[in-house]
């Protein structure tokens, strides 16, 4: 992981979130993100749902809105210290998981539902976060891409396959059970939770970027030369940037697509953050969104 200078400057986020529909009949991705002005504590939640009809949509927004009314109630300063933060991301987690298992038990035809995670949390300009899944978290810094989480999916296994030379690249990448989930928040025991202990300081320039698996139409390669291209603008910028490049592949089974962007700018040089969102909740409506949906938050650190 990359390590930050230790006398990085204090640096205001800038915020940006966006939801793509994609080719599919259904958003089952959900995100939130809550960045108070003058907070010391921002957070953001993203899950991508599985389960089938209707099943995939809903088991999102349950693991979204249960960690973020979580995290509303007990990120406060007191709690944080108390408990940790790594502790509460974890117990959020757990929450969560338990309210997927209440309701499958309550509508077993719901049995399968579930979803990845990624949140974020950001705490006097360092970064937490909690991965279940194979949802992304990407750190872009002196222009070079870096995945910070962990890929709880078979494809690191099959990637393993290529380097020894027992499978081709392009055979790799459309491999059929490439997408399939080794953890994920399902109401049962989870299987693996990535949540490091030590956060990530923050500099300024940083760009962090949470998104699901529908951004990975696009290489690592080709989104490492999309953030060279904007990585100066603002989060709303570069969050368009990516979603629009999704788009512009055409994939006729192209996935939902959800990003989160963080920017770290220094407060010196930061754009005024006079207005601030209120906190948010995005969840597209099947065949009723725009391309894109954003919206910006800001908050001094």
């Amino acid at each position: 992981m990359a390590q930050a200078d230790p006398a990085h400057c204090t640096v205001e986020l800038d915020v940006a979130s966006a939801l793509s529909l994609g080719a599919r009949e259904r958003q089952e991705d959900a995100l939130a993100t809550a960045f108070p002005q003058g907070a010391e504590v921002g957070f953001a939640i993203l899950s991508d749902g599985m389960g089938g009809h209707a099943a995939g949509d809903l088991a999102s927004r349950i693991i979204v809105s249960e960690i973020f009314a979580e995290l509303t109630l007990r990120s406060n300063g007191a709690q944080l210290r108390q408990a940790g933060v790594p502790r509460l991301l974890r117990y959020a987690a757990d929450v969560a998981n338990d309210c997927l298992r209440d309701h499958v038990e309550a509508n077993p035809s719901k049995s399968g539902m579930g979803g990845t995670v990624i949140t974020t949390l950001i705490e006097d300009g360092r970064l937490h976060w909690l991965s279940i899944g194979d949802s992304l978290l990407y750190l872009f810094r002196n222009n070079e891409l870096i995945r910070l989480n962990e890929d709880h999916s078979m494809a690191p296994q099959i990637d393993l396959m290529v380097k020894k030379g027992l499978m081709d690249p392009d055979t790799a990448r459309r491999h059929p059970q490439r997408s399939c989930l080794t953890s994920a928040l399902i109401g049962e025991t989870i299987a693996a939770v990535d949540c490091p202990d030590e956060p990530l300081e923050l500099m300024e320039g940083d760009v962090i970027v949470a998104a699901s698996d529908g951004l990975e139409s696009l290489t690592a390669a080709e989104i490492t030369a999309i953030l060279k291209k904007v990585h100066r603008r603002d989060s709303r910028g570069i969050a368009g940037a990516l979603i629009d490049a999704v788009a512009t592949i055409g994939d006729p089974e192209q996935d939902n697509t959800s990003v989160v962007v963080m920017k770290a700018v220094a407060t010196e040089h930061a754009a005024d953050p006079a207005w601030v969102a209120p906190v948010t909740m995005f969840r597209a409506a099947a065949r009723a969104m725009s391309p894109v949906r954003q919206i910006v938050t800001r908050t001094v650190r």
